[in-house]
């Protein structure tokens, strides 16, 4: 994702003249300086899985949180002031990372409020459905895996919801719930099948398969793993090594008026940064490594410009 498009070029102009509106001079505008007054409000996102809806019931004048884009073109590259560089990004709002569940709209809807409005998450019972993580997680619950919905399979699965805070806590195997689930075998030894490289310096480890990353020095973990969001179909995170060759606390999307707090620029426009809402949230970021707002910041502080990057495997699903 860029913050400003970069100069020359046709194809960096053409992707201005679409991003610009009618009448918008092509010079490239200032930095950006973000603040909690200029954060703007989510953008819709259409619904990640055919079927699955975040478990509150839309309304007409309620949008969902949508992931910050990004596209190929690597940002406009420039040293922030020190007044910039000691402003830090918005917090997240309450409750925007909250472990929501993706689950058939039926099980837990509660009636509307007066006057049309949504009503609250419905007490959760167990659901019939057959989630589309159900192997996945039967195999984790050490249950049979026979990717088939039973009703012992269900209490299962709600108990370790309700454990972990996720909501609703219906027992549908979804992705939040399959997501933490390999977050948390990951936490001892993340990199148990080598398929990370060990050296001696800092080296950002970005798993995709499992949508884990970790920094490890040596043979020391110094960060992590944590969860994270790569890009989507057709918007794959690329592969390979690489090295943050930017970071930008502040980061701003000018093309797409989104925030990109704490970005750390590794393969053009792709960067680790955190984002106002929930990386186990499908279906993926436009490349970018998105990270919770706390991690990206954690992060922040360990790796440094130079460090290396290295990204293997394919999100599932792409």
């Amino acid at each position: 994702m860029t913050s400003t498009p970069v100069r020359g070029g046709l194809a960096a102009l053409l992707a201005l003249a679409v991003a610009l509106p009618a009448g918008q001079a092509l010079a490239d505008p200032g930095p950006p300086v973000p603040s909690a007054s200029t954060v703007p409000a989510p953008a819709p996102e259409a619904v990640p899985e055919a079927g699955l809806v975040p478990g509150v019931r839309p309304a007409p004048h309620r949008t969902w949180p949508q992931d910050t884009p990004d596209q190929s073109l690597p940002p406009h590259v420039y040293t922030p002031s020190a007044e910039e560089d000691t402003m830090e990004p918005p917090l997240a709002p309450p409750g925007a990372d909250a472990l929501i569940e993706y689950v058939p709209p039926g099980d837990v809807l509660s009636p509307a409020g007066s006057g049309g409005a949504p009503g609250p998450l419905a007490a959760a019972a167990c659901t019939k459905k057959t989630g589309p993580y159900q192997r996945q997680v039967e195999r984790w619950l050490k249950r049979k895996a026979d990717g088939k919905q039973s009703p012992a399979d269900c209490r299962a699965i709600r108990a370790f919801q309700t454990k972990q805070g996720i909501r609703p806590n219906a027992g549908f195997a979804g992705p939040v719930t399959w997501g933490r689930m390999r977050a948390i075998s990951a936490r001892k030894n993340p990199n148990a099948a080598k398929k990370c490289p060990t050296r001696a310096y800092r080296l950002a480890c970005v798993d995709l398969p499992r949508q884990l990353m970790w920094v490890s020095k040596g043979k020391k973990i110094v960060y992590g793993p944590v969860p994270i969001r790569s890009g989507r179909a057709g918007n794959r995170t690329r592969t390979g090594w690489h090295k943050v060759y930017w970071r930008h606390k502040n980061h701003w999307s000018s093309l797409y008026n989104s925030p990109m707090p704490y970005s750390q620029f590794f393969s053009g426009g792709q960067a680790f940064h955190g984002i106002y809402g929930n990386v186990y949230s499908p279906p993926g970021s436009r490349g970018c490594v998105n990270l919770r707002l706390s991690d990206a910041k954690r992060l922040w502080g360990v790796l440094k410009g130079g460090d290396r990057v290295y990204v293997w495997g394919r999100k599932p699903g792409t």
